[in-house]
């Protein structure tokens, strides 16, 4: 088995975000890869610059970052071409590293646009090493960017950031360096792909935690109402939980809820609903242990909306008033 380091560099449109092809908002220009055996051992490197055909005028930002002119970009290979070569390269059995969290699903979002055919496994796993780097080095929930890894590591910065070989090659260094076998459990699960029905949908179980992910829906209510999303059993013990405190939503549209399961105590529940490519809205929703300052820390965002919706609705109130 070989991991694939992939580095990804995009463009999008210079005039703004209105501009932009809604299903594909950025162009992949760049594409860089170090392939690495089981034991990391880097065994190849594979790399191409892409011509752009939607966004063929670089936007400000990316001329900044990247050393590439639009004059470079032209002599480059057609996506879809270099995209199946890129697939061959990578042989039959692989699981892919990235830093960070959007390289798949926008190489999924070319690849559809470019009609390239999608043969990557259901559920899509792969390894999210700015995830597992917090895991090992820091807190578990700060996400440093590449280069602040590097520094940290104390590696020798012999070439340029933001270009997609360069960045992949740098973040094998860090694979390499990290003791990958103690967070190896926490893969990550690309979204751009949902469950199409109840038969699959998601239960990814990383001993520490459990995230399920829903199939679509056509509203937001009805992902945010679904009972198989709100009800939760026992990852450890396959037992129905009671709920101590119901779902309830916060400012930032994300839901909390306590459970307690008889044999192994109380749970923490966390749910977001999120929006995919084809208009569908779908639960992606985590589960882990706590104790009892992790529930304190529920009822306190609890009281603080109940008490942010009670100023919204008296000053709802005291805005009627005024206009009578």
């Amino acid at each position: 088995m070989n991991y694939i380091v992939l580095d990804l560099e995009w463009n999008q449109s210079y005039r703004g975000k209105e501009y932009s092809i809604e299903e594909m908002p950025f162009e992949i220009i760049q594409i860089g890869a170090v392939k690495l055996d089981e034991h990391k051992n880097i065994t190849g490197r594979w790399e191409r610059i892409i011509r752009p055909v939607e966004y063929v005028k670089l936007h400000g930002k990316v001329s900044e970052m990247l050393e590439i002119t639009e004059d470079e970009l032209k002599m480059g290979d057609d996506f879809a071409s270099a995209a199946k070569e890129f697939l061959e390269w990578c042989g039959d059995d692989y699981e892919f590293i990235t830093w960070g969290s959007s390289d798949l699903t926008e190489f999924q979002r070319n690849m559809k646009h470019f009609g390239v055919e999608n043969n990557f496994p259901f559920p899509f796993m792969y390894y999210d090493l700015q995830k597992l780097y917090s895991k090992v080095y820091s807190d578990g929930k700060t996400r440093r960017s590449l280069k602040m890894a590097i520094e940290e590591l104390g590696f020798s910065e012999d070439a340029e950031y933001h270009s997609a070989i360069n960045d992949a090659v740098y973040t094998a260094r860090i694979f390499q360096q990290m003791d990958f076998d103690s967070v190896k459990v926490y893969e990550s699960i690309d979204t751009y792909r949902i469950p199409k029905d109840r038969k699959t949908e998601i239960y990814a179980n990383f001993g520490t935690y459990e995230k399920y992910i829903s199939r679509g829906f056509k509203t937001r209510d009805n992902a945010a109402d679904d009972r198989v999303a709100r009800s939760c059993r026992c990852y450890i013990c396959g037992r129905s939980m009671k709920r101590l405190i119901k779902w309830f939503a916060t400012t930032s549209k994300t839901y909390y809820s306590v459970f307690v399961c008889e044999e192994h105590g109380t749970f923490k529940g966390k749910l977001k609903v999120k929006h995919n490519d084809n208009g569908l809205y779908y639960d992606v929703r985590i589960v882990k242990q706590t104790d009892e300052k992790g529930v304190d820390k529920i009822i306190d965002k609890q009281v603080k909306e109940r008490e942010h919706r009670r100023r919204k609705r008296l000053e709802e109130h005291k805005r009627k008033k005024l206009l009578k």
